[in-house]
């Protein structure tokens, strides 16, 4: 199965798929309104300013696993989103990305070794993982690794001059 295949809801409840973003470079990122790293939106926000018109599109996949740091409902969430950040970006439904209940998507993406070598578990929000045009995870980075730096923006840049 590809990762295209993956069925997905996004935050307003509609049916998706990653298909949708076939021939684009994606980060998929797994995000919460009450964390330490919340701010990192501003930067996702800007990546998808800079880069939309090249064929690029983040993510946002909300989750409330790491200290119940996205409790809110749906539409909570799109109004801080929408109304703190400005986020233009597609938002799928709050998700599970660990454990049990771990959605098919990040069973595939968690499969993907880090920078270090470790593959695994999603250890805190707003992890990001970077998928090519083909649709493969070109690229995994750490909650502390930020949307601009970088290690991130080069991985982008890589991805959409391939």
């Amino acid at each position: 199965m590809s990762l295209y295949d993956i069925a997905l809801r996004t935050l307003s409840g509609a049916e998706t798929s990653l298909g949708e973003y076939k021939g684009q470079t994606v980060l998929i990122v797994n995000v919460a309104s009450k964390c330490g790293a919340t701010p990192q939106y501003t930067e996702l926000e800007n990546l998808q300013q800079k880069y939309a018109s090249r064929g690029f599109t983040v993510l946002g996949v909300p989750c409330n696993q790491f200290g119940g740091q996205e409790p809110g409902t749906t539409e909570e969430i799109q109004e801080f989103c929408s109304t703190t950040y400005s986020v233009t970006f597609p938002m799928l439904d709050k998700t599970e990305v660990n454990g049990e209940g771990r959605h098919p998507l990040f069973q595939e993406l968690t499969l993907t070794p880090d920078a270090e070598g470790n593959a695994g578990d999603v250890q805190w929000n707003f992890e990001k993982f970077l998928l090519s045009s083909e649709g493969t995870v070109a690229a995994r980075f750490r909650t502390r690794t930020t949307p601009e730096s970088p290690e991130v923006v080069d991985a982008i840049e890589r991805q959409l001059q391939a």
